[in-house]
């Protein structure tokens, strides 16, 4: 149905989709994860509640995350071009997805952490325990399959705005739907490329749900 050369660049665009995907989620939980254990923890009915430091993340969070982010790719392509030396491309298109997916990314943590019950953490404080044993221990370990949900929710959130991203030449199967599909209108390239995302969409969520089940000690 396709020459070699649009097939190539198909599978080029699976590949460079699913690395933007992965290595934005994984930096973003780098970034993420431990501000949502802040917002936790620092919130009023947390462990070591302090009205300051939760307003701070609060606020950032909530600036981030109300940024369309098709704007916020346009606004950040000066720090991208400083950070990766370019503002195109699918490595490029990695800067601006970290920055939306942390803030989404530490809402997620902080739901999963909240959820823990309470009596668990009052458990572990009666026996002694740190607020850092307590976080690492009690609330990452009892939050886990919660978490490991919101990863695959992420996921899948991310690998929205990485196609989102094609518009502005970021890369991947969404920048070949809008060159292809839209531009030249070759309507069979862009019915391919999103039959390509959902596939893709349902590997990632089949994928994290399996595995949150395993995790889940809760049977």
């Amino acid at each position: 149905m396709f020459e070699q050369q649009t097939i190539m660049m198909l599978l080029e665009g699976v590949r460079d989709t699913v690395y933007m995907t992965l290595a934005s989620t994984l930096l973003g939980y780098l970034l993420g994860l431990p501000m949502g254990v802040l917002l936790a923890v620092t919130d009023k009915d947390g462990i070591h509640p302090n009205r300051a430091v939760y307003r701070v993340f609060d606020v950032i969070s909530n600036i981030v995350r109300s940024i369309p982010f098709l704007i916020l790719l346009i606004l950040l392509i000066p720090f991208t071009r400083f950070v990766v030396g370019k503002s195109y491309g699918s490595t490029a298109t990695i800067v601006p997805l970290v920055i939306t997916a942390a803030p989404y990314i530490a809402r997620l943590v902080e739901s999963s952490l909240k959820e823990v019950d309470k009596g668990v953490i009052e458990a572990a404080k009666s026996m002694g325990a740190s607020n850092f044993d307590i976080i690492v221990h009690v609330l990452l370990l009892e939050a886990r399959t919660s978490i490991i949900t919101g990863a695959t929710i992420a996921l899948g959130t991310i690998l929205g705005y990485s196609a989102m991203a094609g518009t502005v030449g970021g890369g991947g199967l969404g920048d070949i739907a809008v060159r292809y599909g839209y531009y030249r209108w070759q309507t069979d390239i862009m019915i391919i490329t999103v039959i390509l995302i959902i596939f893709l969409f349902q590997i990632f969520q089949n994928s994290g749900m399996k595995i949150a089940k395993v995790v889940d000690r809760r049977k």
